[in-house]
């Protein structure tokens, strides 16, 4: 959406600064945010009162106790002030929600997807789009998927729709009006958590998804690591086994043959003789059943290791691991912190290891949050905190 206009580009740099660092980070007394900035306290009310003359920050409705002089009055961004659009887009269907500003889901909406010609599925985005915003349009809308994406708007492949070279971001903005900004769903889903969820406030940390494939995202420095692999699904090729089941490629024991839903879908069927599901086998492995207990407990073990290994190769502050089969993680909890423990060494500091519920929303939600970003940050120099451009 680059060349798009933003109500926030016209900002001076200094004014953008302070109303960003409210967006990622408010409410905030005015003490604390001219801290937080390095500014006086003139300086920030020279910076503030056109943001507020705008409407663009607000004095919030709740006041901070003090020690003993009257209650602080935070400052805050409008969040209300815009909306956005941000959807999921799988095979099968696409999953969108309205979120306001800072990413708060508004409302949720899901449509079928079928043929999967690309004119096919972004009259389906339209559809969607049109049933979350039945009166005034967003600000931008985000698109998420599995596989590369270059610049925002430039679908280079996505496997799971059969894409190559597709330049989806022009053809949602063409149907629709709107800005439309592309990208990849788990870089997407980083960034949201990045900017308004369990890493909000954490320079490093690393997200882990486990389900049809197993994906990994790293934001260093308060900033995401993009390269140009990411879609590949690279990490769910990463060994954990080398006596283990082979994956579709031939590797033996790695986190895809492992986690996957597939993959142990696959091995409690061909263990049990009969065809199980994913869900079956957790339940039956929860229910005692010795054999899927043993298929499940490996499994866990597994991931334990796979959190271990990004957690004493990238040294983050904190770990998310979640997905569509984020259960496993719940299921095998004690085993996985086990693992991740046995892969430490004394004296390294303890893993802040959280587990997200999966919800095709959440991953919604993500694409509405690189839109907000590609939106806040219009124009500003990389160096200024924009994500990197995949």
């Amino acid at each position: 959406m680059d060349g798009i206009a933003s109500p926030w580009a016209p900002l001076a740099p200094s004014t953008r600064r302070v109303a960003l660092e409210l967006l990622r980070h408010g409410p905030l007394a005015r003490s604390e945010l001219a801290l937080r900035l390095g500014l006086s306290a003139a300086s920030l009310t020279r910076l503030t009162k056109p943001l507020l003359g705008a409407g663009m920050l607000r004095e919030s409705p709740d006041v901070l106790p003090t020690s003993g002089g009257r209650p602080l009055q935070p400052l805050d961004v409008d969040a209300g002030r815009q909306r956005f659009v941000g959807i999921k887009l799988t095979r099968d269907r696409a999953y969108g929600v309205l979120t306001d500003l800072r990413a708060d889901i508004l409302a949720r909406r899901s449509v079928a997807i079928g043929e999967a010609s690309p004119d096919r599925v972004v009259e389906r985005l339209v559809s969607l789009i049109a049933e979350l915003t039945p009166g005034a349009g967003p600000a931008a809308v985000g698109v998420g998927l599995g596989g590369a994406v270059r610049g925002f708007t430039h679908v280079r492949r996505a496997p799971f729709l059969g894409w190559r070279e597709v330049a989806l971001g022009r053809l949602v903005a063409d149907a629709t009006g709107y800005p439309s900004v592309i990208s990849n769903d788990l870089e997407a889903l980083t960034e949201a958590e990045h900017w308004f969820g369990d890493g909000r406030g954490v320079r490093n940390f690393a997200v882990l998804t486990v389900g049809a494939g197993v994906g990994g995202g790293l934001v260093v420095h308060d900033r995401l690591v993009a390269g140009p692999d990411a879609g590949l699904g690279l990490l769910g090729h990463f060994p954990l086994d080398p006596s283990g089941p082979a994956c579709p490629e031939g590797h033996h024991g790695c986190a895809d043959a492992l986690l996957t839903t597939h993959g142990i879908r696959l091995q409690a069927s061909l263990a049990l003789g009969r065809t199980v599901s994913y869900e079956e086998a957790l339940d039956l492995a929860e229910a005692g059943e010795p054999v899927a207990g043993r298929i499940v407990g490996i499994a866990a073990r597994a991931l334990g290791a796979l959190v271990a290994a990004v957690a004493n190769i990238a040294q983050p502050e904190r770990i998310l691991v979640t997905g569509e089969g984020v259960r496993l993680a719940r299921a095998g909890e004690e085993r996985v912190r086990d693992a991740v423990a046995g892969a430490r060494v004394p004296g390294a500091s303890p893993v802040d290891l959280r587990i997200l519920d999966d919800d095709p929303t959440l991953w919604a939600r993500g694409a509405a949050s690189v839109a907000i970003q590609r939106v806040v940050l219009a124009d500003l120099p990389p160096d200024a905190g924009a994500p990197a451009s995949p």
